[in-house]
């Protein structure tokens, strides 16, 4: 078993934020009609879509605004712009590894847009393949409201997990992307609470920050994700508890 994550908490807690100001159903768009333009429409053949889709449906995104971005996607509906997927990679304040995968349809705007946000908040952009290596990706699968860490282990293990990490309030269940059904099924039927599960990019080693560096970070991950091209955010950045404290404490 893996040691604690406080990143994945902070991740976490700013998704939900994300999700109260309502920027969360143009980015869930975008990823949909994407998927349905590289996949085809059709949820039961396309896994990229139906992960998109189930993403959207758990920010309670309307069924009627996924089937137009699906109709977008498949070409049914054309509103005369191009959505392009773009990957920054980049290095924070501290040394920490930044990846952000964005979508957009003016490639130039976003580049801009984005350099600019990691020279203000002190970090630096990359070539591409500067970064990414440091990241592997993962079925990641968050369990709250579950105290039976045994009984997780051997559920999420059988059904072919690789790790078992400790977060601020339950567990993150890593997985290689082809056991991710899997893995999510086993731990459904087993009556263990699923609050998140996707298929993210995961740092390999993480990077611990003291207070004023974790904070300058933070900023400049939270511009990241602000940007309403960018779609999420990856970093190798942690805290000690402590220092997570005076963070959330403003």
């Amino acid at each position: 078993m893996s040691g604690h994550s406080h990143w994945s908490t902070i991740k976490r807690k700013k998704g939900a934020a994300d999700a109260k100001r309502g920027k969360v159903f143009s980015k869930c768009a975008k990823a949909i009609t994407v998927a349905a333009k590289t996949g085809g429409g059709d949820p039961d053949m396309n896994l990229r879509l139906r992960y998109a889709i189930d993403e959207a449906r758990s920010a309670n995104m309307p069924g009627a605004n996924i089937q137009r971005a699906i109709k977008k996607g498949t070409g049914e509906l054309d509103d005369g712009r191009q959505i392009e997927e773009v990957l920054y990679e980049g290095y924070g304040p501290g040394g920490v590894a930044i990846l952000a995968e964005a979508m957009t349809d003016n490639r130039n705007r976003t580049s801009s847009d984005v350099g600019k946000l990691f020279e203000r908040h002190g970090g630096n952009l990359g070539q591409p393949g500067c970064v990414a290596w440091m990241f592997s990706q993962k079925g990641v699968i968050t369990v709250t409201g579950f105290d039976d860490e045994e009984q997780l282990m051997d559920v999420a293990l059988a059904a072919g997990a690789e790790d078992l990490n400790q977060t601020d309030d339950g567990f993150e269940v890593l997985c290689a992307p082809d056991a991710f059904e899997a893995a999510k099924k086993a731990l459904q039927e087993a009556g263990i609470p699923i609050e998140r599960a996707e298929v993210s990019q995961v740092p390999q080693n993480y990077i611990s920050l003291g207070e004023n560096d974790a904070r300058k970070v933070l900023a400049l991950l939270e511009g990241l994700e602000d940007h309403d091209d960018v779609q999420k955010v990856h970093s190798n950045f942690d805290v000690a508890p402590e220092v997570l404290e005076k963070l959330q404490a403003g």
